[in-house]
């Protein structure tokens, strides 16, 4: 992921100008990162070492994304919406 989309991803997710850390800003750039390693493993079968990085990403953000809908359902809601995760 280049610097440019990564602060587009950034500036999109935010709270203020200064926010690069919250748990949105970070589940946005793993579903960046998920969506780019799933596309290179549609090309490169075989690629474990992404497979494995996959499957780690893909834990993560779950594990995010349950840490929020705990602590405020409503911007757990808002996200999955903007990033069409769930139902």
């Amino acid at each position: 992921m280049d610097k440019d989309v990564k602060a587009g991803v950034i500036q999109k997710f935010a709270h203020n100008e200064k926010d690069v850390g919250s748990t949105e800003v970070q589940v946005a750039l793993m579903t960046q990162q998920i969506s780019l390693l799933t596309k290179h493993l549609a090309v490169n079968r075989k690629d474990y070492v992404s497979q494995l990085t996959l499957m780690k990403l893909v834990g993560k953000r779950r594990r995010f994304l349950a840490y929020l809908s705990r602590e405020n359902m409503s911007r757990y809601n808002q996200l999955i919406g903007k990033l069409g995760l769930r139902k």
